[in-house]
Formats: C-alpha cells, structure tokens, sequence
C-alpha cells in the first residue's frame, strides 16, 4: 500500500485533505502532518521527517510546499512522488515580510481573527465567498490551528530561504497544481518551478482559488491519485 504525507498550509489543518483522505481510503496510508512544529521551516521538516513512514508520496499545499522543499534538501531519497499545490519556491518579498509583520502585531494585540478574515479574500475567489460552509471551513481551520501556532508558523515563513536555486536537484516526480483564480500564488510562480524542477508536470484547476483540495475535491483526488498511481 502507498504512503501519502500530506502537509496543509498555515491557518490550515486535517480538514484540508479530508476528500482525499476520504478518496485513498484502503489504497493509501495517509498522515497529515504537523505543520507548527517549530518556528523555522528545516524544524517543521524535520519534525515531519522523524514520524514520516521510510518512504512516502509527498503532498503538499501553500506553506506546505516550503517544508517539502526543505525535505527535499534534508532526505531526497525518501520521497517518491512530490505534489505541490498552490505553492512557490522563492523567499518572501519585503512588502510580504512587512505584510506578516503587521499579521504578528494584530496577533500580540488578541487580534487574530482579524488576520483571519483579512486572508478570506486571498483564500477563496470572489465567486464563492458567499458559501457558508467553505468558509465556515477556513475559519474552523483557522480557529483550530489558533495563534501561537499560526505566530511559528509566520516566522517560520519569513526567515524561509530562496529555494529556486536548489529546484534542479529534485528528482522525484513532481505534479504542480494551480487553481486558475488563486489569490497567493501566481502561474508565474509555477512556471519558476516548471523549469527548475527538471521532472515536472503543472495541471491548472480553472475553476479554483487557493484551496484546490477542498474547492474542486474530485478534481484534486484524480490528479493527485493518478500520479502516486493509486
């Protein structure tokens, strides 16, 4: 039977990949991995690392792909398939960082649902906002990842590093999907994968934001099904 590590993002849990949980039942053994483990992305990797089967199919989603990067620098050779959805390899930009810094201080200040509902908007299109139960959804995942985790989670975020320049050593087969309508990250960002990662295949969701794994469920358990090849 296939191993699936599967790696949500920040303000994002379990919740994430229950359809594909769901889906593999019986085909794959799936763990879903800690997230906030520590406040640098090589701790999360590491923690993720230390409880991960030997080997496994990687699945990861926004903040998730960071950490996947860094398990491809630490243990290369335990990862036999690499997904990365809606995710990007280079470091912060400095309005980024600055937009994090200001997440930081909401939180000090017992704000943090405030930075909740400013990354609605980012998360889910337009379109689809007025859908009680998906954002209900993300504020349940948010509610239950909480503020000292989502505080590692920042900072573990902006002192990540450019991880553009070590793509070519990937080796493992590796499925880039990207909802066309994503707030966060850009086709541009996928297309800086697409060339460094010799091994690569992108598949765009054109009818999805950010959160492909919960928003278009069929369409994430197919592609992600097919490539581990369950």
């Amino acid at each position: 039977m296939k191993n699936i590590v599967f790696v949500p993002s920040q303000l994002l849990t379990a919740d994430l990949w229950a359809p594909q949980i769901a889906a593999f039942k019986g085909k794959a053994e799936c763990m879903v991995a800690n997230n906030a483990g520590a406040d640098t992305i090589a701790g999360i990797a590491s923690g993720i690392l230390a409880a991960a089967p030997k080997s496994f199919s990687l699945c990861v989603h926004g903040m998730g792909g960071f950490v996947a990067f860094e398990i491809m620098r630490q243990q290369p050779e335990r990862v036999e398939k690499l997904i990365l959805i809606s995710t990007l390899a280079s470091a912060d930009t400095p309005a980024q960082t600055a937009r994090r810094m200001g997440y930081l201080k909401l939180v000090e200040a017992g704000e943090f649902a405030k930075v909740v509902e400013e990354r609605i908007p980012m998360m889910i299109p337009a379109e689809r906002r007025n859908e009680k139960a998906l954002v209900d959804l993300v504020r349940k995942m948010a509610s239950d990842t909480g503020a000292e985790s989502f505080l590692r989670q920042q900072k573990a975020i902006m002192a990540r590093i450019d991880s553009r320049p070590s793509l070519e050593k990937i080796k493992a087969p590796t499925l880039l999907i990207y909802g066309r309508f994503d707030g966060i990250s850009s086709l541009d960002h996928q297309q800086e994968m697409l060339t460094g990662i010799k091994n690569a295949r992108l598949e765009i969701v054109e009818d999805s934001g950010h959160l492909v794994p919960i928003e278009r469920p069929e369409k994430a358990n197919a592609l992600i099904g097919n490539w581990i090849g369950i």
